[in-house]
């Protein structure tokens, strides 16, 4: 343990692009090694670098730094490499890269640069004007054209119809999608233009009802997705974590290559096979030609193919009841500091069963009794946060389970950060693994349904912003239906004002056409649905609440766009009245 001290106080941890700027201030040489979340800094040249810091002896202008480049905006272009890199920043101007471990050559490299300062210093000679290394391969151009191919081979597109998609079988069709082994990549609702489906079902273009089938798939909203084609295990409804005593046997490079292109091959064939045996196919259209994926994808989603390769994880974290009083604010600051982004929070005061489950790791330890009456002692602070590579980030941010520990090999680490005199544990806990964030988030942010309606007033047009609104708050469509809501039907929504002397106008509201009738589902769904509806009168809404959707979309108190439950009682209990299953025998 005492060697890991060392490694870290020899090279200074750059994991974010503020540290990486204040880096660049440096004085002298700096030597960057680059390294990938999932493999870390390469230990076999710390003890070069060790040897070379103690020989030199020139502390003021030899640095050391290992460079997270996931984790770094500047680092981008070297991400997903197989081999260390090395960088030589001269007072702050990248002038020299090394690729692999050789040791020899970069030894040689810290030796020439470091000499060239010291008769920089000396007045022997002039700073020579070093050309700055760009962050691109030799190869770059080769990478490119294989990343191209792999992206092709990838994905499909798929449009469910406007038709599908008011009467809520949307839901059903990505379940059948998801449960067949493929993945749904992104996903958008969208009122689609004349030339964007002129352009999509060109090949039906010679049909004789082709004008009728142009307007009913611009009459409305559809959905589209970009799915993948390769998915390398048997589909599950649960993130997987590798067994580390499982070593399966290599295939070589050629059967991967024939393996990889026969499960593209199959899958993409397969996907439109598969809606057509499930009887989906006349709601749902697939596009599998690659020419046509790639420009349907630059159209439907321009973002998507710079952000494919990021893997947004979602984790669970929690702060224990010294910390949460005491010192929640820098934590809070720190978190957000760090890229994670703070889906959900809530205060809660442990059970004691659920202290000695989050507490586990402790539990043969003697003040283990002590830690589950503080952690039960007062609320402790619930976070569900995510970041790309959001698991892997927060265990090296908070460091190991004890302060012991993290003193030995993890100075800069949160758990050093924050450690309290009265315990000697971590205050910070995170999920162990992505199928442990889940239970854990399922549990301590248990999903709610709210139903939600989207009155007749409301064009096609907004409807898409205000469903792009409900994604991005981060609720989830379970139900859906357009229905035009006479007296009978709207009775079963707005059954407590019914008496009221204004529910006439209600109604005769709500007569103008039909509206569309949503289940949500998220943690805390009926509170965070009338935060993002807004006061009833918009014109209110406009003054204390502008960005929500009557402030938006609001016209009149009456027409004022979207409509939900006061409360979760009532939520079911209309769910019930209008989402009625179809079969008897289906719960």
């Amino acid at each position: 343990m005492a060697g890991k001290k060392r490694e870290i106080q020899l090279q200074t941890v750059i994991n974010n692009q503020s540290l990486w700027d204040e880096m660049l201030q440096n004085k002298g040489l700096t030597v960057i090694d680059v390294y990938q979340a999932w493999c870390g800094p390469c230990k076999a040249m710390q003890a070069l670098f060790r040897k070379v810091k103690n020989e030199l002896n020139e502390d003021e202008i030899l640095h050391f730094v290992v460079a997270e480049a996931d984790s770094i905006a500047t680092l981008q272009p070297l991400r997903d490499k197989c081999e260390p890199i090395f960088l030589f920043s001269v007072n702050g101007k990248i002038v020299a890269k090394i690729n692999g471990a050789n040791a020899p050559l970069v030894n040689k490299k810290i030796i020439d640069l470091i000499n060239e300062e010291r008769k920089i210093a000396a007045g022997e000679m002039v700073r020579p004007q070093y050309h700055e290394i760009a962050f691109v391969d030799s190869d770059t151009e080769a990478a490119r054209e294989t990343l191209q191919e792999n992206f092709d081979q990838l994905y499909s597109i798929a449009i469910i119809r406007p038709k599908a998609v008011i009467a809520g079988k949307f839901i059903k069709i990505k379940e059948n999608i998801t449960n067949a082994g493929f993945v749904i990549a992104t996903e958008v609702m969208r009122v689609l233009t004349e030339e964007q489906v002129r352009d999509f079902y060109s090949g039906l273009a010679d049909q004789p009802d082709f004008e009728d089938f142009v307007s009913l798939m611009t009459s409305g909203l559809s959905y589209i997705l970009v799915i993948s084609q390769m998915n390398e295990q048997e589909p599950s409804g649960e993130d997987t974590v590798p067994n580390p005593e499982t070593k399966p046997r290599e295939p070589s490079e050629d059967q991967n290559e024939m393996a990889t292109a026969t499960v593209m091959k199959k899958k993409r064939d397969s996907l439109q096979e598969y809606m057509e045996r499930q009887h989906l196919s006349q709601f749902c259209d697939i596009e599998a030609n690659i020419a046509n994926v790639n420009k349907f994808i630059d159209i439907f989603f321009p973002d998507f193919k710079s952000i494919a390769n990021i893997k947004l994880e979602k984790i669970m974290a929690l702060l224990r009841p010294d910390l949460f009083r005491e010192k929640k604010e820098d934590v809070l600051s720190i978190i957000q500091d760090e890229g994670f982004k703070i889906l959900m929070q809530r205060q809660i005061v442990l059970s004691k069963e659920e202290a000695q489950t989050l507490c586990k790791e402790y539990e043969n330890e003697e003040y283990f009794e002590n830690l589950i009456e503080n952690m039960i002692s007062g609320p402790s602070l619930v976070l569900v946060l995510l970041r790309n590579n959001g698991l892997q980030h927060w265990k090296e941010l908070i460091g190991p389970n004890t302060v012991e520990e993290a003193k030995e090999c993890l100075l800069e680490s949160l758990c050093i950060q924050f450690a309290m005199e009265s315990l000697p544990v971590n205050q910070l806990y995170g999920s162990v693994s992505l199928e442990a964030a889940k239970r854990e988030i399922q549990h301590f942010f248990p999903p709610e349904k709210v139903l939600a309606l989207i009155k007749p007033h409301v064009t096609n047009e907004q409807k898409e912003e205000i469903f792009n609104l409900i994604t991005e708050q981060g609720f989830e469509i379970t139900q859906m239906k357009e229905m035009l809501l006479i007296e009978e039907q709207a009775d079963k929504i707005y059954f407590k004002i019914k008496e009221k002397y204004f529910y006439k106008d209600i109604l005769k509201m709500l007569s103008e056409g039909p509206s569309l009738i949503m289940v949500l589902t998220k943690w805390n769904a009926v509170s965070d649905w009338r935060r993002l509806m807004g006061p009833g009168d918009p014109d209110e809404a406009k003054v204390l609440s502008p960005d929500s959707i009557r402030a938006k979309f609001g016209i009149s108190i009456l027409k004022n766009a979207v409509h939900g439950s006061s409360n979760f009682d009532e939520a079911l209990e209309t769910i019930d009245r209008i989402f009625v299953p179809e079969n008897p025998e289906e719960n």
